[in-house]
């Protein structure tokens, strides 16, 4: 009998050798699934290249294919989308596991049905908020119900919106503003997208889903800081290369720097659009890393850099986290249980800021800690760091990284990490 993926552990033993090699990170979960719905709201027929096939990328190109659009999939990395303009209604709840973006991007787009679609997902998914989302698309004139203010949502469209102009709270995520934005372009007339404050998830994410918009043919103009106008221009069907995921980079790169290796990405840090790709410079200063890192304009960075941090030279404290409180996990309390379970105190949460007590005499020790992912693959491939250095981390539920880098295990392994137990 196989063990269910709760079940699974991996203890990662450390190499005691730099890690080198080469290693293609998979191309980026953000951007695929930004062109995914583009291209199936386009049309017809897109070819997108480099992309990820994972968990959550599966989940948005089955939840398309559900709404009467045709995609292929001739390799692991290209998705052949054939669009006719139109979403058609699903005949079943959109089941979308644990992926925001599918989540959030979806909700919005089921505006430009004319019918019924019901957003859902598993228990996770089911903690994480989605009413300022619902509360923004009434306000367009979509008749939309989420009791618990997450999923599942069941959005009445009408083919268009009611409005001309929004107000978005984007204080929880930048997926907000991406999902209005994305589906502006797909009603009759212009819309305007207003933040309310300044406050915004990770604005580098905006500008992503801004490059991914023009790439198939729609127009959005910044008017101000906090105000973009959508024309109604729908999309037009287009090739379109992702690029890799710079979150993903994130755990070569400091596999890289805490075993002095030379893990060759064949893609330069600095030609990254995704805004992850800014922790290179912190992760590059190690064992000299910033006394206080703001994690608020790269997030998915944050389980990375702290898990790093543990082996720095001096304390490092993580600011601008509030938003890592809702991602697939509480990820401030994973990470502060995780590394206080390889020494007590490791990792102290100070109201949303994260002090990890660095000591790089770590390294070398034997400190056996289950580590409970709480089925997250960032913290599953952060606390894997650890495991470079220090005997006994064993990796609970390792199989969850499948959610955006399914060969993550088979990659380390590749630049010479042996491990106890079944890689997934």
């Amino acid at each position: 009998m196989s063990m269910s993926n709760a079940e699974q552990k991996l203890t990662i033993l450390p190499p005691g050798h730099p890690l080198e090699g080469r290693v293609s990170p998979p191309g980026s979960k953000s951007i695929t699934n930004r062109a995914l719905l583009l291209a199936g709201l386009a049309k017809g027929t897109s070819r997108l290249t480099g992309a990820l096939k994972s968990d959550d990328t599966r989940y948005m190109a089955d939840a398309l294919r559900a709404m009467g659009v045709t995609i292929s999939e001739p390799d692991d990395t290209t998705f052949v989308v054939t669009g006719t303009g139109r979403l058609l209604p699903a005949q079943k709840p959109l089941f979308l596991g644990n992926a925001g973006t599918a989540t959030r991007f979806l909700t919005a787009a089921a505006a430009l049905v004319d019918g019924t679609v019901v957003v859902d997902g598993d228990q996770h998914m089911r903690k994480r908020p989605i009413a300022p989302l619902v509360t923004a698309l009434r306000a367009l004139g979509v008749a939309v119900e989420a009791e618990t203010g997450c999923p599942p949502v069941t959005v009445s469209g009408s083919g268009d919106f009611g409005a001309d102009r929004v107000t978005i709270d984007a204080g929880l995520s930048s997926q907000y503003v991406s999902a209005l934005l994305m589906a502006a372009a797909g009603g009759t007339r212009p819309v305007n997208i207003e933040l309310a404050g300044e406050e915004i998830g990770a604005r580098g994410y905006i500008d992503l889903t801004v490059a991914a918009m023009h790439a198939f043919g729609a127009e959005v103009r910044q008017v101000s800081p906090s105000i973009w106008q959508v024309a109604p221009t729908g999309y037009r069907a287009t090739d379109y290369i992702i690029e890799p995921d710079a979150s993903a980079a994130t755990y070569l790169w400091a596999a890289e720097v805490l075993t002095g290796g030379s893990i060759d990405l064949g893609v330069a840090a600095a030609s990254f659009s995704q805004p992850d790709a800014k922790s290179y410079e912190v992760i590059a200063r190690f064992p000299h890393m910033p006394a206080i890192i703001d994690g608020s304009q790269m997030q998915d960075a944050v389980p990375t850099l702290a898990v790093l941090a543990a082996f720095n030279e001096t304390p490092v404290r993580f600011t601008g986290l509030a938003n890592l409180r809702v991602k697939e996990c509480d990820r401030v309390r994973a990470l502060s249980t995780g590394l206080s379970n390889i020494r007590p105190g490791l990792g102290i949460e100070e109201g949303d800021d994260l002090l990890v007590a660095s000591d790089p005499k770590l390294a070398g020790q034997t400190l056996p800690a289950d580590i409970d992912t709480f089925a997250d693959h960032r913290i599953a491939m952060s606390f894997a760091l650890a495991g470079l250095k220090i005997n006994g981390i064993t990796i609970l539920d390792p199989g969850c990284v499948a959610k955006t880098y399914p060969r993550y295990w088979d990659e380390l392994a590749s630049l010479g990490v042996d491990f106890e137990g079944d890689r997934p």
